[in-house]
């Protein structure tokens, strides 16, 4: 199995300015590889994808180190500034500098832009544009009311893959579908896109949540992207503030308990494999 989505940080390399509130304090902590690693081998996780957390052109690098020096991690979402002119040069360094070869995507918190049309700037289509020239993914951290303009940028840039992380995050603990389900479908409509199952429980009631809370947005995901554009995150350690490692994952395994022995692969390992260009 693969965990396509998951964080370390080391608060005394780097401060998590995202982690803010009463709330948020069991992140406020140090989480490592070390810390990861035994958890993910004991539900039968072979690889992992490493993804950014802050936008900070530092992280890129140490955290392809971090994956050059590991047997579990086998790709890195990274962060580099979209809106650079320089963007190109950026990768390129990121690619040629050590570990570069696990670099295999970027990622940029859209969640956390003031504009809702962003994604579809001039200045940040272009920097996408280096992102496919790369020939890396780009991973999407966008909230529902951002998904228009995420439907856009893929139409606009079909030779681009985007993966869409935890489902835009629905508004699960309220239970309401639209006009959430309607602009996933959207997105799911152009073959470009791709979907992490992942981040559902963070989006639910943190203390009472149940799988039949989620299904309905797991159902959606799944009948929008197919079982082969649909990858499994655990997107730990965030996910401990509702769950741990071993239930989010044997979670996602009952909301997608009807499928197939190869379908069940894909979501669990195919698809993030193909999407990312991991070499396991």
């Amino acid at each position: 199995m693969v965990d396509a989505h998951h964080h370390v940080w080391d608060l005394a390399v780097r401060d998590q300015d995202w982690i803010s509130g009463p709330e948020l304090a069991p992140l406020r902590r140090d989480f490592s590889l070390a810390d990861l690693e035994p958890q993910a081998r004991a539900a039968g996780v072979a690889a992992t994808v490493l993804v950014q957390t802050v936008t900070v052109a530092g992280e890129t690098p140490e955290f392809l180190a971090l994956a050059a020096g590991s047997d579990l991690v086998a790709g890195v979402v990274g962060w580099t500034d979209l809106t650079s002119p320089e963007v190109d040069d950026a990768l390129a360094r990121l690619r040629e500098g050590p570990g570069g070869e696990h670099l295999v995507g970027i990622r940029h918190q859209v969640q956390g832009e003031a504009d809702p049309s962003w994604l579809t700037r001039p200045d940040v289509l272009r920097g996408l544009a280096a992102v496919a020239d790369a020939g890396l993914v780009y991973d999407l951290l966008v909230k529902p009311h951002q998904l228009p303009a995420a439907v856009e940028a893929a139409r606009r840039l079909p030779r681009l893959t985007f993966v869409l992380d935890h489902l835009a995050k629905p508004p699960v603990a309220s239970g309401e579908l639209e006009p959430w389900a309607g602009e996933i479908r959207r997105l799911a409509a152009l073959p470009n896109t791709v979907c992490k199952l992942s981040g559902l429980v963070t989006e639910a009631d943190w203390d009472t949540w149940r799988v039949a809370d989620l299904q309905p947005y797991a159902a959606t995901v799944l009948d929008a992207f197919g079982p082969g554009r649909l990858m499994f995150g655990s997107d730990w350690p965030v996910c401990r503030l509702a769950s741990d490692y071993r239930e989010v994952l044997d979670t996602a395994q009952t909301l997608v308990s009807g499928l197939g022995p190869a379908e069940h692969h894909d979501v669990f390992a195919g698809c993030a494999v193909r999407t990312y260009g991991l070499r396991l």
